[in-house]
């Protein structure tokens, strides 16, 4: 199993906006979400983090291949994938229809 950490800023003013997301995820489309990242073969957890810069989106990915199935959503054209990436163009400033530029890099592990 392995594991992907990203964070993402919240744009400014956009954190209330951001709640109303989540609290979609977690209630009505809460069965649409974990479809959607059932068949992605990942599991996925989301943190918010206020910081002196600003807040924080944390997203952990776990799965056989997290980088793949992060890639293959900017794919995903179901109404779900279309509603989801429409919201976070919105409250992230990002474009999840693109993959991503760079992907992190595991830097330091306790275990290793």
């Amino acid at each position: 199993m392995a594991l992907l950490a990203m964070a993402f800023p919240i744009a400014p003013g956009k954190t209330e906006q951001w709640k109303k997301f989540v609290g979609e995820l977690t209630g009505a489309r809460r069965a649409e979400f974990t479809e959607s990242r059932r068949k992605m073969g990942v599991h996925e957890r989301t943190f918010l983090q206020h910081t002196p810069m600003g807040d924080l989106v944390l997203v952990t990915v776990e799965g056989d291949n997290p980088e793949a199935a992060f890639a293959s959503f900017a794919t995903d054209t179901s109404p779900f994938a279309q509603w989801f990436k429409s919201e976070v163009g919105k409250i992230h400033g990002i474009d999840l229809n693109q993959p991503p530029p760079a992907m992190p890099k595991l830097i330091v592990d306790s275990n290793g």
